[in-house]
């Protein structure tokens, strides 16, 4: 029996990540389909999180492929074990073995180092395969992964076709830096996650924040929703949100609004650039606290 909706919410929630219903719709549907998922959204809305929520979750290991432009299938699939290989070559050599009886060691599973796109395909236990900012690499790269993603299986010319002995849940994040093909997605179940709502964020602080008590959460959740809405270069996230929550909570911080000169030097939290800091003057954050009750 496949697990349902409320069985995956609930392990995510047994490992600190609190599901909305459409992220455990989306996980569920991957799940049941045996289909990749492809999470689009802004920077810091948590897409990592669902990849490594969803492994703690299941108890099996997170092999990440961290994208970027140049990215080739050395670094992502396989390559050879060059130095060591040189030292075997060397020593064969001197031993008298014939040319193609050296090659024929040293092409060989001993030498083969593993990048990400592989181990993950050659694990006993199906892990999950964490394809980060895919946006960010080229497309002949993403060419590249959908040709993987499809069969599941992978040609060494040394070695000839390698099949998955496992097949990883595979989830590709794009913060859409570049617009993606029409073939990966139509490869990929597809969700946009967006900056979690008052609510949500506010039981995300909770869970995540020991001992904090949940007024302050409520309060925090809300200051935070309230300063997205400001003209800023760079919008804070929920790692940003966590930080400032504990801060506060380690400054025994109860109540936002007793405290405004605790809040205002603990924006540092929040806000990544110099231009954001400057923009969040005192007077604007005594503003924004009006909207914290």
């Amino acid at each position: 029996m496949p697990l349902q909706r409320e069985d995956i919410s609930n392990k995510l929630a047994s490992v600190g990540y609190v599901a909305d219903r459409d992220i455990a719709t989306a996980l569920w549907l991957m799940e049941f389909l045996k289909r990749p998922l492809l999470l689009e959204g802004e920077a810091g809305v948590g897409k990592t999180e669902v990849a490594k929520a969803l492994a703690a979750a299941h108890g099996v290991e997170l092999i990440r492929l961290q994208c970027y432009e140049g990215l080739d299938q050395n670094a992502a699939l396989y390559e050879w074990n060059y130095q060591r290989q040189l030292l075997a070559i060397q020593a064969r050599e001197a031993a008298g073995e014939n040319a193609d009886a050296i090659e024929e060691r040293i092409f060989s599973e001993k030498y083969l180092l593993e990048r990400p796109l592989l181990a993950a395909i050659r694990r006993p236990t199906p892990p999950v395969l964490l394809v980060d900012e895919v946006d960010r690499a080229d497309e002949e790269f993403e060419a590249f992964l959908l040709e993987l993603l499809s069969d599941f299986q992978v040609s060494i010319p040394e070695l000839g076709t390698i099949k998955a002995v496992s097949i990883p849940r595979v989830v590709l994040t794009s913060n859409g830096t570049r617009e993606l093909s029409d073939a990966l997605r139509r490869r990929c179940l597809y969700h946009y996650i967006d900056f979690p709502d008052v609510d949500r964020e506010a039981k995300i602080v909770l869970v995540r924040t020991p001992g904090i008590d949940a007024t302050l959460a409520l309060q925090i959740a809300r200051m935070v929703a309230a300063v997205r809405k400001e003209d800023l270069r760079k919008v804070p996230g929920v790692a940003e949100t966590l930080d400032w929550a504990a801060t506060l909570a380690g400054l025994d911080v109860h109540d936002l609004r007793q405290e405004p000169e605790a809040v205002h030097e603990t924006m540092i939290c929040l806000l990544k650039t110099h231009e954001d800091r400057a923009r969040m003057t005192r007077e604007v954050g005594e503003r924004l606290l009006g909207k914290v009750a």
